[in-house]
């Protein structure tokens, strides 16, 4: 049995070497948050971190990952919600139908960990996952409140909720 270290606990897995990371998170590892999207390492469904690089699970042969890199998932980024992108995810109701979301928010901790303050060109450098809701303009607003430390006036969008509170 091979090991691979996710999410800070050692876990076996007995997959080919040649299996792609995300199959193994998925299939054998019973990680489902990190999604099959395209394939083909375009849509960036399939992001996770390995050692706190943003990388493309789907085609990432599993052999490639060494038993003491560190492998982050959806699931270990915070198992209740509180990190402080998924904070501002939840703020400016960004997800539409969530399918692409857990990609595109390992992507934006990755960014926001290299860059604190991105600008929009860092953001469109980095931020290259598809959301097929288009939900890109909401996307690039909740980096910003991230970056601005949670102030969600920053993001130029307000939403009035059913309670009738503003965000």
């Amino acid at each position: 049995m091979a090991k691979l270290k996710v999410n800070g606990q050692v876990r076996e897995h007995d997959a080919e070497g040649d299996t792609p990371l995300l199959w193994v998170l998925r299939e054998q590892l019973g990680l489902t948050g990190t999604k099959y999207g395209c394939g083909i390492a375009a849509c960036g469904a399939c992001t996770v971190h390995i050692n706190g690089e943003a990388v493309r699970s789907c085609v990432r042969p599993v052999s490639t990952v060494e038993a003491s890199d560190a492998i982050l998932t959806i699931e270990g980024l915070s198992p209740d919600g509180s990190h402080p992108v998924q904070k501002a995810w939840a703020a400016l109701d960004v997800p539409q139908c969530g399918y692409c979301q857990c990609g595109m928010v390992m992507a934006t901790v990755a960014l926001l960990k290299a860059k604190p303050q991105p600008t929009n060109a860092d953001i469109d450098e980095a931020i290259t996952n598809i959301c097929r809701c288009g939900t890109y303009n909401r996307i690039r607003a909740a980096i910003k409140v991230v970056a601005a430390g949670g102030n969600t006036r920053v993001a130029g969008l307000a939403s009035q909720h059913a309670d009738g509170s503003v965000t």
